[in-house]
């Protein structure tokens, strides 16, 4: 492990708004300390709670806090090295409705309660062309969602990835009958015009710069 990794690794502990705890500790505690308490004992506040899933840099949680500083958002990933970008961001910024957690996806609802979130964003994820059950949009997935968003929460997925575009709405949404809010398989062209057309991260401009559309849907469980 390169020193530069170690060091991003030694800072994140100092970081107030970073968390993370192993698996046999959540297993042993019924969840994290902060399952369904985030709001009021973290951000202090009711504002709406957004998460990013697969947040890497953590660039769209962070763009998002700029723009919306009446939400709380929280960047989740495994990769510490990565989300250091976006947690000293924010501190830097002196940020105070931004949070980031360290852990793998499918145990996200052992960090949040039911009905806890009101919106989840997933960009970019890996799509996992070989392992259908491992994408972050498979029935195994939105059912731990479904456990923490609320009744009216919204999903969004944003992804250069046709297939995994088509999957979601070919072979999950409209299966499960969910309600497909809108979508389309060429964002910057669709005449779309909210947050997903408003904030770009890293790779998303070097796959517009290779000419690949990005595809996007809004959806409810």
């Amino acid at each position: 492990m390169g020193k530069d990794k170690l060091r991003r690794f030694a800072e994140n502990e100092t970081f107030a708004n970073m968390f993370q705890q192993q698996y046999e500790e959540l297993q042993k505690n019924g969840g994290f300390a902060l399952k369904g308490k985030w709001k009021s004992e973290f951000f202090k506040n009711n504002n709406p709670l957004v998460l990013e899933l697969g947040c890497g840099k953590g660039e769209y949680t962070v763009g998002l806090a700029e723009k919306y500083i009446d939400k709380n958002f929280i960047g989740i990933d495994i990769k510490g090295a990565r989300m250091w970008r976006g947690c000293k961001s924010s501190i830097d910024n002196q940020m105070k409705n931004v949070a980031f957690v360290r852990t793998h996806v499918q145990v996200v609802d052992m960090y949040f309660g039911e009905g806890e979130v009101d919106e989840i964003w997933i960009t970019f994820p890996d799509p996992q062309l070989k392992k259908p059950n491992k994408r972050l949009t498979s029935p195994r997935f939105l059912e731990r969602y479904q456990k923490i968003l609320n009744n009216k929460g919204i999903i969004h997925l944003k992804t250069d990835s046709q297939e995994l575009y088509e999957y979601t709405i070919n072979e999950v949404l409209l299966p499960m009958k969910k309600n497909i809010i809108f979508h389309t398989n060429d964002l910057y062209n669709s005449g779309f015009d909210e947050d997903v057309i408003e904030i770009r991260t890293f790779y998303e401009n070097q796959y517009l710069k290779q000419g690949k559309p990005i595809t996007y849907i809004k959806f409810e469980l």
